[in-house]
């Protein structure tokens, strides 16, 4: 894999770096285009949706990774930490992709999603067979390839680095992490209901560590010390900060999953609860909600066709009862705990000052797709 000219020395700052990521990505999705060309024009719809989706997004991965690399002292106009954020975008647009297939989703970034869009493909042409299995088909393709071409980014990246292997095994992990706590968030939403409480929570919160936190706030980050070679008690340092911050960036998520805006969140209003999702706030609502409200978020939760009346009135319940309150007050605390870690965490201070404003941006912000 052939890499161009390393990033200018004016690239100091998280704004060139975050222009720089997009850049690349774009340099390097048209290479991809060209060699799907080759085999054959009718495989280039496949890294067409990728490189549409790859557009959007605020590039959070990408960042904490450059502020991981930053961290150590390493200089901010290496390419190998470019490559290396490129390569967690295109993993994280694998994920949006399966994600969408797996919940259901018509639209993503306010856009259709990409399984809807190869349906619609399918349709327009006046293709023969069914056009909503077409659409998945080639949806699980296209994740398929992106996460492949990850990997390969990520793989040149590493091999040029201080510690290839320590930062392959960390890539290894997350993938493996992001899988299993992807099928858990599916087996919640199918499972029998009536579980216990603190049960419930107690999944909810290993769903969202491993599905979400991990692979959104502490591999990129940790992925950026271990490429310029930190050390382990420095990498320790960088999780103290990270883990909370993932996990409250989660919860927020889960709350504007059910009370964002869709003009915000590119998502229609209660989408979590039409997806059946066994949240945080679920599990709250389970241990506050009488016997009859439980039967009434029971029977809502899965319900591809539930109206914006019910799901006014289930927000209602969850902001009456204070379930809304307990994830907020845990979104506080965890907030807390990540800036404290922070503030102790042995780094560059341009990094400590980068993070500390990254952190407090997440933990004031709305889920705005991903």
């Amino acid at each position: 894999m052939t890499h161009p000219p390393s990033v200018p020395p004016a690239l100091t700052g998280e704004t060139e770096f975050i222009r720089a990521v997009g850049h690349r990505l774009e340099e390097l999705l048209a290479g991809y285009h060209d060699r799907a060309a080759a085999i054959s024009d009718s495989a280039t719809p496949l890294v067409e949706a990728i490189t549409g989706l790859a557009r959007g997004g605020k590039r959070m991965r990408a960042v904490l990774a450059w502020w991981g690399w930053r961290g150590t002292g390493a200089a901010a106009d290496d390419e190998r930490i470019l490559d290396a954020a490129v390569a967690l975008e295109l993993f994280q647009a694998a994920a949006l992709i399966h994600d969408d297939i797996l919940d259901r989703s018509d639209t993503r970034r306010g856009a259709p999603s990409i399984h809807r869009t190869f349906e619609s493909r399918h349709r327009s042409s006046g293709w023969r067979q069914d056009p909503a299995h077409f659409g998945l088909s080639a949806a699980v393709l296209t994740g398929d390839l992106c996460l492949s071409l990850s990997e390969e980014v990520f793989a040149a990246a590493a091999g040029a680095s201080a510690n290839p292997a320590g930062a392959r095994a960390m890539f290894n992990e997350m993938r493996f992490e992001v899988m299993a706590g992807q099928y858990l968030d599916v087996l919640d939403e199918v499972e029998v209901p009536g579980q216990d409480p603190a049960a419930a929570l107690e999944r909810a919160r290993t769903v969202l560590r491993f599905k979400s936190a991990r692979y959104s706030v502490v591999h990129p980050l940790g992925l950026g010390g271990i490429l310029a070679g930190a050390e382990e008690d420095v990498l320790e340092h960088y999780e103290r900060f990270s883990s909370p911050l993932g996990e409250a960036f989660q919860l927020q998520d889960d709350l504007l999953g059910v009370f964002g805006n869709p003009a915000e969140t590119g998502k229609p209003a209660g989408d979590d609860l039409r997806e059946g999702k066994r949240t945080a706030l679920v599990a709250h609502a389970l241990d506050l909600f009488t016997e009859d409200q439980v039967a009434h978020l029971e029977a809502a939760l899965g319900d591809p066709d539930l109206g914006p009346e019910t799901v006014t009135r289930i927000q209602g319940l969850l902001e009456s009862s204070g379930a809304r309150g307990r994830v907020e007050q845990d979104v506080a605390e965890l907030g807390e705990a990540s800036l404290a870690a922070l503030a102790d965490a042995p780094m560059h201070v341009d990094a400590r000052s980068g993070l500390d404003r990254l952190a407090r941006r997440v933990l004031g912000q709305a889920r705005q797709n991903g």
